[in-house]
């Protein structure tokens, strides 16, 4: 039976209910190594990535994406549903909102961020015109429909290097250029994934109002307060998702990606 899904996210979002024959998985790849979950819901076959580490160690801008993106494709994985707390910079997205993210803004610094660093790997240059899979999105918001939960579309996700929260300066920054949530994770990882060929969607869980949007100063217990009230929602809508998610792939990631060295 192969393995067509993988879930991404905090040790919050997995249940360990939702899979039976649960087994971990250490996958080796030129990267580095990365450690999932393996099992099966309703007889499919899917993984869960704990994207900060199985004990949530690892800070934001030490995460070993490219590792994570090539064990997946390694396993044979085709389709990749990303989870992520974020602050909100929309008053229409507040706290407790579900949203499903539609583009990105890049303010990240140090991170390795492609596959595609000349030498053995060549150059490659990637469209992102479209960054999150077309497809899956539509089958997000159709399966939190079907859970009886509001998915907001379209949300702008700016990626900040962390682990620091944002001044109120960069907020107001970010919300003239468009932007509609701020966190620390989604690239490289939207980037790997889409070199990959990997059909990637992210779902925004908003935790807070940014900083000078909020009336209060942030702090990390917030966040995971939030996610610890969101989490049974989250847990059926990707329910839902595993579900109702078609086998044939009817969109252009896989076309748009590349062959990767594992």
């Amino acid at each position: 039976m192969s393995i067509s899904l993988a879930i991404i996210g905090g040790t919050g979002v997995y249940d360990p209910k939702l899979l039976g024959d649960e087994q971990r998985l250490e996958v080796v790849t030129r990267y580095g190594t990365a450690l999932l979950t393996q099992g099966i819901y309703q007889g499919e076959q899917v993984v869960f990535l704990a994207r900060h580490g199985v004990e949530h160690g690892t800070p934001p801008h030490k995460i070993n994406y490219r590792a994570n993106m090539a064990a997946l494709v390694k396993l044979g994985v085709t389709r990749v549903v990303a989870t992520a707390a974020v602050g909100s910079l929309n008053e229409t997205m507040p706290p407790g909102a579900m949203v499903l993210v539609e583009q990105f803004l890049d303010f990240t610094k140090g991170r390795e961020s492609t596959y595609f660093d000349g030498g053995d790997a060549g150059v490659v240059h990637t469209d992102f015109t479209a960054p999150y899979c077309p497809q899956v999105n539509h089958v997000l918001l159709q399966a939190a429909k079907t859970a009886g939960q509001e998915l907001i579309p379209g949300g702008v996700y700016v990626c900040a290097e962390g682990p620091r929260f944002e001044t109120s300066a960069e907020i107001k920054m970010f919300k003239l250029l468009g932007g509609d949530l701020v966190g620390m994770t989604n690239v490289p990882e939207v980037v790997l994934a889409r070199e990959a060929g990997l059909c990637y969607s992210t779902v925004g869980l908003c935790t807070n109002f940014a900083a000078g949007i909020s009336p209060t100063v942030l702090t990390h217990q917030e966040v995971l307060d939030a996610m610890a009230n969101n989490v049974d929602q989250v847990r059926r809508m990707l329910a839902e998702t595993i579900l109702q998610l078609p086998t044939e792939r009817k969109c252009r990631c896989q076309e748009l990606g590349h062959s990767i060295l594992l």
